[in-house]
């Protein structure tokens, strides 16, 4: 067995080992890999011996994790970027660039030290927050929608960041000729680049990947192949893999194949990225890192504490509440992967050294870690910030007002309004009731606002929210956000506020159910199950059978 073989499998096997402490922990699997990157380097175990083939799967890795960047700037998603994602994304970078920049300079770094950790913290990882939002379902809540807005402002600033590195790496300010002539070849190698991806995207790319769909296998193959030939092309004219891959995603996004190539990227991307992580640890030393730790600290904590306070000032100006403010800002306290991959790649150019490197890394770890709890347990923190966090609300916080209405008398209030809940709130309003329906989904309410019933917006988890609701004329509440943690809250919440009526909430199971009536709901929904008994009884019907419905 060689020992390339045998490497790889004690790093695979040592990563699943740590991946499975880390998600029992509730970490994202990035940071088993950056443990294992450290692990595995010459500073601790010394795993690894057979550094060119690492640090080739480790290039392959960040070209896929780029192009999957660039295959989700969708042109039309970004025209329809909203004026608080813009201003919210541009505001934070300043804010981080600067204040981290001069940060930087107080622990007495070099200006171009200093410049490039304040630009790395500006970045967040739409990986981490995408999981963690989806895990909790507020991805699609209003503080959910305007974070994935401000974290495409972020992905398109870093790989601008990084095209600005790549073009300076294009440029040799000690060859003979003049800088500025230099400077025209790059822009108009520019210039080329975009023509010719240009009107691949326009005549050519949809047609072949139309042809290439008729197999999702050779879908992938091209995608991959695609986006490392454009890679390579992009280091070819003096620029950096990573633009070019980035522009090899770009030139898909527009294509209604981008989501069975990214989904199908997704797996191969996280695999590959392993390798990058286990590369960059055998370029840290640890010895060196020491020395590290306080400059680490103190750039962690202006992280965790320095970016969701701008976000929340520059959404409380912007006319949005405290609550939204303070949650969607707690998915900038983390730096993401892209801060690694780009101080590295200012190593490979010569701007800077691995301790750069070896202090965004450390700083990467501490944001990651403690920032997953802070959005795993997001309400219950603002629960005990909330006091001291009314100046970031204006008097009137117009544009959270903008989607309510007056909540008069309601005979049924129904919390969630996706498929079943809507149906639900449509067939009692057609049969009588004064019906309040209640969602956080902003999409959701332009829709079903056209419907039988009354909408508002709100969350369930808002307690300031459920006490202005009409919840003395209301004989029942339902609740189908079947999230027990949230209904269970509700249920407080509503008894807090001195309702006296009966409450329905839904459930995934049986058991899930006799929890919440031990908590205090009058009424178990199983959907799943009063479907399947339904569906039962008209099939044994028509054979002339009965059926005995089980709980």
């Amino acid at each position: 067995m060689s020992p390339l073989y045998t490497e790889i499998t004690l790093l695979l096997f040592a990563t699943a080992l740590i991946g499975l402490a880390a998600l029992r922990l509730r970490q994202p699997v990035i940071v088993a890999y950056i443990l294992i990157g450290i692990l595995a380097g010459p500073s601790v175990l010394d795993w690894v011996s057979a550094h060119e083939p690492m640090e080739l799967l480790a290039e392959i890795g960040v070209t896929i994790l780029l192009f999957v960047v660039g295959l989700k700037l969708d042109l039309r998603l970004v025209r329809q970027l909203g004026p608080v994602a813009l201003a919210t994304g541009l505001g934070q970078l300043a804010f981080t660039i600067v204040i981290g920049f001069l940060i930087g300079l107080a622990l007495a770094m070099g200006v171009v030290k200093a410049l490039y950790v304040a630009v790395a913290l500006t970045f967040s990882s739409t990986i981490i927050i995408v999981k963690l939002l989806s895990d909790k379902r507020e991805i699609d809540s209003l503080h959910g929608r305007i974070a994935m807005g401000f974290l495409i402002v972020q992905d398109i600033a870093v790989v601008v960041a990084m095209m600005v590195l790549g073009t300076q790496g294009a440029i040799d300010a000690d060859a003979d000729i003049g800088w500025l002539l230099q400077t025209t070849e790059v822009l108009a190698k520019i210039a080329g680049v975009a023509v010719l991806v240009g009107a691949l995207m326009r005549w050519v790319l949809p047609r072949l990947l139309h042809w290439m769909a008729a197999s999702q296998e050779l879908l992938l193959v091209f995608a991959v192949a695609w986006g490392t030939t454009l890679a390579a092309g992009g280091e070819w004219l003096g620029f950096s893999k990573e633009v070019g891959a980035f522009l090899a995603g770009f030139s898909l996004a527009s294509l209604p194949f981008r989501e069975a190539i990214n989904a199908r990227l997704a797996s191969l991307r996280d695999f590959l990225l392993l390798f990058f992580f286990v590369d960059l640890g055998t370029k840290l030393d640890l010895s060196m890192l020491g020395a590290e730790v306080p400059a680490a600290i103190v750039l962690s904590l202006f992280v965790l504490i320095g970016n969701p306070l701008i976000v929340m000032a520059i959404m409380g100006t912007m006319g949005y509440r405290k609550r939204t403010g303070f949650l969607a800002g707690l998915t900038v306290a983390q730096i993401s992967e892209f801060s690694i991959i780009f101080v590295a790649m200012g190593v490979s150019l010569g701007h800077v050294d691995n301790q750069a490197l070896g202090l965004v890394t450390l700083v990467g770890l501490i944001t990651i870690t403690l920032s997953t709890y802070m959005i795993l347990y997001s309400h219950r923190l603002y629960a005990w910030c909330e006091p001291l966090l009314g100046v970031f609300e204006r008097r009137d916080p117009y544009r959270e007002s903008e989607l309510d209405e007056p909540t008069e008398r309601a005979d049924v209030i129904v919390f969630g309004l996706g498929r079943y809940g809507q149906r639900l709130a449509e067939r009692l309003a057609g049969s009588g009731l004064q019906v309040l329906g209640v969602d956080f989904d902003p999409e959701v309410l332009r829709h079903t606002r056209k419907g039988a019933c009354r909408v508002v917006f709100g969350d369930a988890e808002d307690d300031e929210f459920i006490a202005h609701l009409p919840l003395a004329g209301a004989s029942w509440v339902v609740s189908t956000l079947r999230n027990e943690e949230v209904d269970r809250g509700l249920l407080d919440a509503l008894r807090k506020h001195g309702y006296t009526g009966r409450i329905a909430i839904t459930a995934h199971t049986a058991t899930q159910g006799h929890r919440l009536l031990y908590d205090g709901a009058d009424e178990i929904l199983l959907p799943f199950h009063d479907a399947a008994d339904f569906a039962a009884r008209r099939i044994a019907k028509d054979l002339g059978h009965t059926t005995e419905t089980v709980a």
